[in-house]
């Protein structure tokens, strides 16, 4: 069972990620759909203020959200002022059982062809069906806490965007894996933003599949990213740093704006060199490893 600080934690990541992708999926499509499954009372309550926080940008709009629950026998109390206040065009779906009813709940809340944000919180492994009723075809998104790595199940489903890393807690406790699974460069970007900005709030550091741990409550040592970014450019040679940036977001735990800081460095260095002279990196500029 996570810890209450694990607990915190996932709560707070989960209301900073919805924070943004809201109003983005309330701006492309008039339906959308929340799923959290596996989540804490508290944590389901503060989806749904935050939810009812954007009742301005609802108009002409339908939001609903899925909470699968199992073993929170005062989940429905919890929830009934909170439903009492929301705005017409939330309905609230509350249903028992594990988050391996994901797809049935998803299926029957009409979610296909709209945006469908899951949150899911795992003991364990995830099964396939859940991930691939969380990708929604190609409308889905999916942050997800396990107790092993999901990045090759979160891939084999069709999201081509997948970042994964392991918190460490306070007192060096390691605790499961967070992935996130996208089609979209701007919400991996995001989810990394908030992870930081959640990390620095709660002193929780976060280890990459290399190994690497990295305080983010401090200026970060970019050194091991700059470290990984010239080997990306030896291993498949020169490439645009938009393709840096997003390597930066799947493969490490940093930000892609650190990106750009650690490619400085190599140019400073004369490890790479690119294709302008001067000025900003830009997302279509070449970066080249010298020999």
């Amino acid at each position: 069972m996570p810890t209450d600080r694990t607990t915190d934690f996932l709560r707070a990541l989960l209301v900073r990620q919805l924070t943004t992708w809201l109003p983005t999926a309330l701006h492309r499509s008039r339906r959308a759909t929340v799923a959290l499954a596996g989540v804490d009372a508290d944590g389901a309550v503060a989806a749904l203020r935050l939810v009812a926080g954007h009742a301005d940008q609802l108009r002409g709009r339908q939001v609903t959200v899925l909470v699968l629950a199992d073993g929170a026998p005062d989940l429905p109390t919890r929830l009934g002022p909170v439903e009492a206040e929301l705005p017409a065009e939330v309905t609230v779906h509350l249903l028992p059982g594990t988050p391996d009813r994901l797809p049935v709940a998803a299926k029957a809340a009409g979610a296909a062809g709209s945006p469908l944000f899951s949150f899911v919180d795992v003991p364990g492994a995830v099964s396939r069906e859940l991930l691939s009723a969380a990708a929604n075809g190609r409308t889905g998104e999916v942050l997800l806490h396990a107790g092993s790595s999901a990045r090759d199940a979160l891939v084999a489903v069709g999201f081509p965007l997948v970042a994964e890393l392991t918190p460490v807690l306070p007192d060096d406790e390691a605790t499961g894996v967070i992935a996130f699974g996208s089609r979209s460069d701007r919400s991996l970007e995001a989810v990394r933003e908030a992870l930081w900005s959640v990390g620095a709030d709660l002193g929780v550091r976060y280890r990459d599949p290399t190994g690497a741990t990295v305080d983010v409550a401090a200026d970060p040592d970019l050194e091991p990213l700059a470290r990984e970014l010239l080997a990306e450019l030896r291993r498949g040679g020169p490439r645009p740093v938009t393709e840096l940036r997003r390597h930066t977001l799947t493969a490490t735990v940093y930000r892609a704006a650190d990106a750009n800081q650690a490619l400085a460095a190599l140019l400073d260095a004369g490890k790479v060199h690119r294709d302008r002279e001067a000025g900003k990196l830009a997302g279509d500029e070449i970066i080249t490893p010298k020999s």
